[in-house]
């Protein structure tokens, strides 16, 4: 796995770590836009415009462009350059369903093989992310998405598998992708979902290592997130 594989695994810390490199920090600056929204699905990505808009050589920003095609978040045309990959609800079904698959049994295999130091990890990612859930209005939507990601990943990080890891981050970045385009925290609290509840239901079905009952959480609540983006999709222009 190249190193900067390992980050996109290892970048669900509070704090991403600093990129090495000027792919990599140009691949990381591409991704947040991309995810974001604001570089919007299908646009064309004009290398001899961006170059300086993110302060890169041609060269860079055409390894960088290359990597988030591996990541599926930008499509090639050939001679015709790069585009920022469209979205559709049958793409976000799919994403929820491969999703669901892939971090229900890493949650079940980490709550099998977590030891007290996975536990004590837990434990500060969970009061991490429901302090941000408290204080959502002044914390931010950016530092709530860090920190759920955060609380993800430290679920299941007593599952040894780094490709699963890999996979989930990038399942993880699309659906993080769809929340932001078609959806912010604010509906989804104004729809009256509990999303704090959601998570304490995994987290203590976690901690007290009842697997059935964590992954049936798990899964109910990233289903959830499919339901409400769907709702909002079928009122929006996402077709």
């Amino acid at each position: 796995m190249s190193s900067i594989q390992k980050n996109r695994v290892a970048d669900s810390a509070n704090e991403a770590p600093a990129p090495r490199t000027l792919v990599e920090r140009a691949y990381l600056a591409l991704r947040h836009d991309v995810v974001c929204g604001k570089l919007v699905p299908g646009e064309r990505l004009r290398v001899e415009h961006l170059k300086d808009q993110y302060e890169v050589g041609a060269g860079t920003l055409r390894e960088a462009l290359s990597l988030l095609m591996s990541d599926a978040l930008v499509t090639s045309e050939g001679q015709r350059g790069f585009r920022v990959a469209t979205i559709s609800l049958a793409d976000l079904e799919d994403v929820t369903n491969t999703r669901v698959m892939l971090e229900t049994e890493a949650l079940r295999q980490s709550i099998r093989h977590g030891d007290a130091q996975w536990e004590a990890a837990l434990v500060q990612s969970y009061e991490c992310l429901s302090q941000t859930e408290r204080d959502l209005a002044e914390s931010g939507s950016e530092l709530w998405e860090r920190r759920n990601k955060a609380f993800h990943e430290a679920l299941i990080a007593s599952f040894d598998s780094n490709w699963s890891k890999y996979l989930l981050s990038i399942l993880y970045r699309h659906a993080e992708r769809y929340r932001n385009i078609n959806w912010r925290l604010t509906a989804a609290h104004a729809s009256g979902r509990d999303v704090h509840k959601e998570h304490e239901d995994i987290f203590r079905a976690a901690v007290g290592r009842q697997e059935a009952r964590a992954s049936l959480a798990l899964e109910a609540h990233i289903r959830l997130t499919h339901d409400i983006v769907r709702l909002q999709a079928n009122q929006s222009k996402l077709k």
